[in-house]
């Protein structure tokens, strides 16, 4: 790059860099976007403000989906006029996004619900929703020049900070609660080539270690702390919306583990409303596992007080008990009249598998929306008529484990999938098939 080239390029940065301005939620400080986003002094959390570029006609996004242009083809980039104003130099993208909505019949009839949309998310490059803020992220720390990255992680995030930490040629290093993370998401960690460090304790204790780390040790910090995650996960939002021709939905129904989506959500809904593309907003639920559900006790509560629990749960991807976006989630709660609510971990097993049966599948993390959507129609508080759209965070060769328990665990649940072994005859086939079909 010439003299000049490598001039101008540092002038797009200043100049990208100077348009956003990071703000605490809490005490409102304002912090220039120049180095790793953690929490404010005061506690807070941050998120970015920055002016909306001349908003588009919403043509713009149609258009660029016939496009083979990186930023065009990413379904979070195609939306870029509602994003943080990166540099497209810096940008890192796979692309991601792009993921489908389906309908399926069994599905409405389970849960009882006649226009019932799945969002997979699972169908991200590395199979989950954290690659829509990742790529956000990832490109911020390349704005700035950070030199490593790292998050804490019960799985999904390691895997999505090692893919594209080694895609825009940064070291990463990725805390794991020891013993506490399903081997598929394990081995993508690893084979990206992450510095595995595995803590003592939960997602939590992991958690606080590397939020310390950021703020100590130059790390830059990639969890949902990040405002500029966030900033990635609101194109769930706006794709849906764009996949339903700008058609609101009655409700969006999503999982509930460290609350970054929901937080995400209420944003992207708010952004839209200010732009003038919503006339009404849909309201969101919030699904905890029961073994892992802090916010649910907050919102029984009026949200006059949030305690910390000692997670457990099948659902690896939501087992946080002191959820990060705590307070974020709880205004996406209020300004959508939305509802948090809770489902068992058996409840969990039966969506997924009915999830998979559909083929389909997803996480058992993802199923927790599903079980959700058919707990709060059979209460009535989803109407059988209502549109909903369902989001599943990820895919199913996350958790093989899960899978294989399920099917292969005693006593034997109702969907089980049993493998049979035969003698190598016809006739023995022949009965194996007789009652298979």
């Amino acid at each position: 790059m010439t003299t000049r080239g490598r001039a101008s390029a540092r002038e797009k940065t200043v100049g990208a860099l100077a348009q956003m301005t990071l703000v605490c939620d809490r005490c409102r400080a304002r912090f220039e976007p120049a180095g790793s986003p953690g929490r404010c002094q005061c506690g807070g959390l941050l998120h970015v403000e920055f002016p909306l570029a001349e908003v588009v006609e919403r043509t713009t996004f149609d258009v660029r989906l016939s496009s083979w242009q990186p930023l065009d083809r990413s379904g979070v980039w195609r939306y870029r006029e509602l994003l943080p104003p990166l540099p497209a130099a810096a940008i890192v993208t796979r692309p991601e996004g792009n993921t489908a909505l389906y309908q399926h019949p069994q599905l409405t009839d389970w849960t009882g619900c006649e226009e019932l949309f799945l969002k997979h998310e699972g169908e991200n490059p590395t199979g989950s929703f954290k690659d829509r803020g990742m790529t956000v992220a990832i490109s911020h720390a390349r704005t700035i020049g950070a030199q490593a990255v790292a998050c804490a992680s019960t799985g999904n995030t390691a895997a999505s900070v090692a893919a594209y930490a080694a895609l825009a040629g940064l070291p990463s290093v990725v805390f794991l609660p020891a013993g506490k993370i399903a081997a598929g998401k394990l081995g993508q960690a690893i084979a990206y080539g992450a510095r595995i460090v595995q803590v003592e304790g939960d997602f939590d204790a992991a958690m606080r270690l590397v939020e310390e780390a950021g703020r100590e040790l130059g790390l830059y910090l990639l969890n949902s702390v990040n405002p500029f995650r966030l900033e990635g996960q609101k194109t769930i939002v706006f794709e849906l919306l764009h996949q339903l021709g700008w058609s609101v939905p009655d409700w969006i129904v999503l999982p509930g583990g460290n609350l970054g989506n929901a937080a995400a959500f209420g944003a992207a809904l708010a952004q839209l409303r200010d732009v003038g593309w919503l006339e009404r907003l849909p309201r969101l639920a919030v699904i905890q596992a029961a073994g892992a559900a802090p916010f649910y006790a907050a919102y029984r509560s009026g949200f006059r007080e949030f305690r910390p629990v000692a997670a457990e749960t099948i659902a690896t991807a939501i087992r946080i008990g002191n959820p990060v976006s705590y307070e974020r989630a709880r205004r996406a709660i209020e300004l959508t009249d939305g509802l948090v609510d809770t489902v068992s971990d058996e409840e969990i097993l039966e969506a997924k598998a009915r999830v998979d049966r559909t083929g389909i599948g997803c996480e058992p993390a993802s199923a927790a929306s599903v079980a959700g959507v058919r707990k709060l129609v059979a209460r009535g508080v989803i109407r059988p008529g209502d549109r909903v759209v369902a989001i599943l965070t990820g895919h199913v060769l996350k958790d093989p484990d899960a899978v294989l328990a399920y099917h292969l665990g005693d006593p034997p649940r109702p969907l089980a999938n049993r493998p049979v072994t035969i003698a190598p005859t016809l006739d023995a086939l022949a009965g194996v098939l007789a009652r298979a079909l």
